[in-house]
């Protein structure tokens, strides 16, 4: 089996989330692809707005009837600091055989070197960037990094946050089911 882990806020998830996710998937050949909400991301403490809760929530609409994709709450689930080393030994653990990719953007993995075991991290999975747009200014090779182009989809949640606040709408920017969730929940106000 070959998976897909892809971590994060999410806060809020949205199409900029899902869509190049989607085309990695279709390019690698994955059989799914695991969205990793991060109860705390140790490298953004503090940051988040919606409650992990509300977060798990709003991932599993992003990807509700998409083949193969699903939510997993092992970060929200563990207690304390959550780190990415940790999920993926317990995928492996979980799924003994599978051929793990974690998935990051070219930001991400410009801090990659101050994560929690990163060569742990590089021994249970491929590490394959995202590149958005025509991906320039991002090196073509990394040292045992796929990089992979995907689409540009320019949209970021502190923007969403900030719609939110402001009283516009983000209908179009997610998916309605996470819209509507932000809407029900009174979120980001």
């Amino acid at each position: 089996m070959r998976l897909g882990i892809y971590g994060g806020s999410f806060d809020p998830p949205h199409l900029g989330h899902l869509l190049p996710v989607l085309d990695a998937a279709e390019q690698l050949g994955l059989d799914g692809v695991r969205f990793v909400p991060a109860a705390i991301q140790p490298l953004k403490v503090g940051a988040a707005s919606a409650s992990p809760a509300d977060r798990l929530a709003m991932t599993k609409r992003l990807v509700q009837g998409i083949p193969g994709f699903s939510v997993d709450p092992a970060e929200v689930d563990r207690p304390g600091l959550s780190y990415t080393v940790d999920t993926l030994a317990a995928v492996s653990a979980e799924v003994p055989g599978a051929e793990l990719f974690l998935f990051l953007g070219a930001d991400a993995y410009a801090l990659f070197d101050k994560w929690r075991d990163p060569d742990r991290v590089r021994a249970l999975a491929t590490i394959v960037v995202l590149v958005r747009g025509d991906g320039a200014a991002v090196p073509r090779e990394w040292p045992g990094v796929q990089v992979l182009q995907s689409r540009r989809v320019d949209i970021s949640s502190t923007e969403l946050r900030a719609r939110v606040r402001d009283g516009r709408t983000i209908r179009g920017f997610v998916p309605d089911a996470v819209a509507d969730y932000i809407a029900e929940h009174r979120l980001y106000r």
